[in-house]
């Protein structure tokens, strides 16, 4: 079918009825929309809960091996200006 027959047939087809809407279309949608919100909130707070776990693991890692502090030295450096006795 090429586009003008086909929008006659759906023109003819809008026509013949009028659009039919579920009697519980409303209640679904409100129903499944409350749903998606509860999911929605439940995510952002697992989410927040792992970074915040996240932070304090963080934290409690930099405390105990204290990154910032230069390791010691493996070697001793060479004695000059010594004479020994």
């Amino acid at each position: 079918m090429n586009r003008p027959r086909r929008e006659a047939a759906a023109r003819q087809i809008m026509e013949q009825s009028p659009p039919r809407v579920p009697p519980d279309l409303c209640a679904e949608a409100v129903r499944r929309g409350g749903r998606m919100l509860r999911r929605r909130t439940a995510a952002r707070r697992l989410m927040w809960l792992l970074l915040a776990a996240a932070a304090v693991a963080f934290t409690v890692w930099a405390l105990t091996v204290q990154p910032w502090v230069e390791p010691p030295s493996e070697t001793t450096p060479p004695v000059t200006g010594w004479d020994g006795w």
